[in-house]
């Protein structure tokens, strides 16, 4: 795969989210009602809406963000950095004000791009809604209205992978896997988030896991295009 990217212009990302509420009966019975309806497709028969709710961070209705990590290269004559940070906490709207502080002041220009796994499908646009209903308006590089597909300046590791073949989803576990790349599912996944949060409190482990997966988006772009993968050497965390 030959991708025609300056990697300094890339922004990877990961995020993070939870449900809203802890737990169902904190939620108000309009809310209960429109997440039944909302999951009912999902859900089938199988489960009740109740059984359902610690899915609801997978929605931009019902979920919040606890955490959005970034990282990008820093290159030189010498050496190939990468520099991760995070946003992370309670507070979505600082979360969310942050990271779009970060867009505006450094990844503004037309040649910047945002990389993410599955990015078009859920980080992009899940951001982007809870961005509106914090009422923070959307920076160029998220508000896709009347944009052309080729003036839409995201990319996505695994849309990359599927060499437009839509019938298949691969996890990003499952890539890095076949490609040789350090596992970042050393200590939690995605599903366990909302318990770390919630009941442990822990917001290091969750920071962790989020910045290894962004890491290794960064390392999957790497090996795309058959460039050497960083070494734990090259890993800058702000």
């Amino acid at each position: 795969m030959n991708l025609s990217v300056n990697l300094k212009d890339v922004l990877f990302l990961d995020i993070e989210t939870v449900p809203q509420k802890e737990k169902w009966q904190q939620l108000s019975k309009e809310t209960q009602a429109l997440y039944e309806k909302k999951t009912r497709y999902q859900r089938k028969e199988e489960f009740t809406a109740e059984a359902f709710y610690g899915r609801a961070g997978i929605w931009a209705e019902f979920g919040k963000i606890v955490c959005i990590s970034v990282g990008y290269f820093i290159t030189s004559l010498e050496r190939k950095q990468f520099r991760l940070t995070s946003f992370y906490g309670d507070d979505e709207h600082a979360i969310l004000t942050d990271f779009k502080a970060l867009l505006v002041s450094h990844f503004a220009e037309k040649s910047k791009l945002l990389c993410a796994h599955n990015g078009k499908e859920f980080d992009f646009p899940f951001i982007a809604r809870r961005m509106i209903v914090h009422q923070i308006a959307l920076p160029e590089k998220l508000n896709l209205f009347g944009k052309k597909p080729w003036e839409v300046k995201h990319l996505d590791t695994l849309e990359l992978w599927k060499f437009g073949d839509y019938k298949q989803y691969t996890s990003l576990k499952l890539l890095t896997s076949i490609l040789g790349i350090p596992s970042p599912k050393e200590d939690i996944d995605g599903s366990e988030v909302a318990e770390v949060y919630y009941r442990e409190k822990n917001m290091d482990r969750i920071v962790d896991y989020c910045e290894k997966d962004t890491l290794a988006v960064a390392q999957v772009l790497l090996r795309f295009n058959n460039q050497d993968l960083l070494k734990d050497s090259a890993i800058l965390r702000a």
